[in-house]
């Protein structure tokens, strides 16, 4: 994505179903689950580059002796960082400990991080800072240890004031307004409810309170305590836990807007984000990593018991379409020929716009994850080719000549890398946005790719601000002299806030909004713009529970041939020679392409939840006043 857009949080657990003895005779070492984690993190590093953290649980330690660890940073390479400071840990116990090398039961109660149930979490920072604080894992402290609570998540809440209120009538003191937290703390007080219930029970049943503590972790119902803790939440979630004792969970929002998979086998059940993580790095099929459906939780007893739950009544599944564009890896199988089937999809606006002129026209794709998309927009330019080469053939007949058939078969698609993405100049950039003129050489172009007077049509993922686009790429490309430039974008146009995940949360840094705010002026028809903040100040007001996303209005008057051209028009730099055509994906193409994931509110503005409908409305509200803040 040309346009910079935050990402999407990855989560990873890994519950070691046998000894750490085991994993020390059958692979070498008792460090198994940390290798693994690293493992998962890395390959989860496309959802996070602002931190990451991991947490540990020791099983059956006896008391006084640490059982519970956590390392969090977010320092430039977080994941290499907190994994240096893991084995630099590691490495100089045993170094002082050498007795330690071989003894499994020395290493577990002395080394910490080396659990057998772990927690990893790889963040990208929505609107939150990127202190450590906002790191995930959180944790939950008490001496009781099943009231340990450690958690981490990929998601956001629409409704983080009334969480907090609800938190504040149950009579806490929670420290921050943050979502994290208030997720935290509300699981956390129905789990000290629910562990003060057992603990009374089974006192009266005559136990001691030494003999009371493996019963509760034992009669737990996780089940129930997220049942509670979950009741008024609104957003889209995947919500990771650790309790002090043993148990863990992963908890799926009811209309599976974020991703979960798991796997399990006799040796372990992990659980992440994305599918192929688990695949490589445990070396398994496909077929073996399951989906965890929504409103379920998988819940990992301490004594290696996997159960799916249902917590929360399912709703029409509306799972986020941006992970199979842009975030989630494209090395799933099923997210691979989607993002071919958006770029061949394409293909037909695309020959409309070049008027069929495949001779004179170059093909590329920027930035380099638009490549897979790219294929399939090629391959459909093949397809289309080789149908009409065999009519060409067919019509001359057997008269054709050699030199005619020659001619005729060596058309092909003209495909160049015509730009490259210089990485460190970007992330020196990053230190200071201001500076235009760093920004238009973010990108290279290879000279001689285009000649000049010819079409060149590039794809991206998606085209959110269009700022890189206006400041630098169309800059550049121009260079080449091309007489047209279509930019494609294989995702439909954004037109509304994300509050589930994203950080997209302002209508005004879309240049969809921009352009349809362009013509209102241009057909002076603002008073619609009046109406609709109107509309959604009384909504604001009003105690209906029933929420219209009044912001849909703004867009109705205006086609999305007329939206996309004012876009190329906005976007177009000045002094540029060549024609600048903008052209996106439809949404009918989209879930063609895209048939499990179904969740396109930030296209459509058909928010999976009410909170997204009052998001919207709260967004126009911010945009009309002036209020350069966020709406959730």
């Amino acid at each position: 994505m040309s346009d910079a857009i935050k990402h999407e949080c990855g989560i990873s657990v890994i519950r070691l179903l046998k000894p750490l003895e085991y994993y020390k005779e059958k692979y070498g070492t008792a460090f198994y689950g940390v290798n693994k984690m690293y493992l998962m993190m890395e390959k989860q590093h496309n959802r996070g580059q602002d931190g990451a953290g991991f947490a540990s649980i020791k099983l059956d330690v006896d008391p006084g002796e640490r059982y519970m660890s956590r390392v969090r940073s977010c320092a430039q390479q977080p994941i290499q960082d907190i994994f240096a400071q893991i084995n630099d840990r590691i490495n100089n116990t045993l170094t002082e400990f050498p007795e330690y090398q071989d003894d499994v039961a020395l290493q577990k109660k002395h080394i910490p991080y080396i659990g057998e149930v772990l927690l990893g979490h790889v963040r990208y920072g929505t609107f939150g800072k990127n202190s450590i604080e906002s790191v995930h894992p959180f944790l939950r402290q008490n001496n009781w240890m099943h009231r340990n609570l450690i958690v981490a998540g990929n998601f956001n809440m629409t409704n983080v004031h009334e969480l907090f209120d609800n938190l504040v009538q149950l009579g806490q003191h929670p420290k921050e307004m943050a979502d994290t937290v208030t997720v935290m703390e509300k699981i956390g007080h129905f789990l000290d409810d629910a562990v003060a219930k057992l603990y009374k029970q089974i006192k009266k049943e005559g136990y001691t309170k030494q003999e009371a503590s493996p019963l509760i972790a034992e009669r737990l119902k996780l089940n129930k305590i997220l049942k509670r803790a979950s009741k008024n939440w609104d957003g889209g979630y995947a919500m990771a836990g650790l309790l002090g004792h043993g148990d863990a969970f992963v908890l799926r929002d009811p209309a599976g807007i974020r991703p979960a998979y798991y796997y399990q086998d006799d040796e372990v059940v992990v659980v992440a984000s994305e599918r192929p993580a688990i695949q490589t790095v445990f070396n398994v099929k496909y077929e073996d990593v399951v989906e965890l459906d929504p409103g379920n939780a998988i819940i990992i007893k301490k004594n290696g018991s996997v159960s799916i739950k249902e917590i929360i009544t399912p709703v029409e599944r509306k799972a986020c379409s941006f992970e199979r564009i842009y975030f989630s890896r494209g090395s799933d199988k099923e997210i691979y020929q989607e993002r071919k089937e958006l770029g061949r999809l394409l293909f037909p606006q695309i020959l409309k716009s070049i008027d069929h002129d495949m001779k004179n026209t170059v093909f590329s794709y920027i930035p380099n994850t638009a490549e897979t998309s790219f294929f399939g927009m090629v391959k459909e330019a093949q397809n289309y080719l080789n149908k009409k080469k065999e009519e060409q053939i067919l019509e001359l007949g057997p008269k054709i000549t050699s030199e005619e058939l020659h001619n005729i078969l060596s058309i092909r698609p003209r495909i160049e890398k015509v730009a490259i993405k210089d990485a460190k100049l970007r992330t020196f950039i990053a230190q200071d946005s201001g500076r235009d003129d760093l920004v238009t050489h973010v990108y290279d172009i290879s000279y001689g790719s285009v000649k000049k007077g010819d079409n060149l049509v590039i794809i991206d993922d998606s085209i959110v601000r269009g700022t890189t686009l206006k400041r630098s790429i169309l800059r550049i490309l121009d260079r080449l002299s091309p007489k047209k430039i279509v930019v494609v974008s294989s995702a439909p146009q954004i037109r509304y806030p994300d509050c589930y995940g994203i950080d997209m949360a302002k209508l005004e840094d879309f240049v969809a909004f921009k352009a349809a705010l362009a013509l209102h002026k241009e057909r002076l028809t603002m008073n619609v713009v009046d109406d609709i903040y109107d509309k959604c100040i009384q909504q604001v007001s009003s105690k209906d529970t029933e929420v219209v996303n009044y912001v849909k209005e703004f867009y109705a008057p205006f086609t999305d041939e007329e939206i996309s051209q004012k876009i190329g028009e906005l976007l177009s730099p000045e002094g540029i020679n060549a024609e600048v055509q903008i052209i996106y994906q439809n949404i009918d193409n989209l879930h063609q392409a895209c048939p499990k994931n179904l969740g396109d509110w930030y296209f459509t503005g058909d928010y999976p939840t009410p909170g997204g409908n009052r998001v919207v409305n709260k967004a126009f509200i911010n945009f009309y006043e002036g209020k350069n803040e966020r709406a959730y």
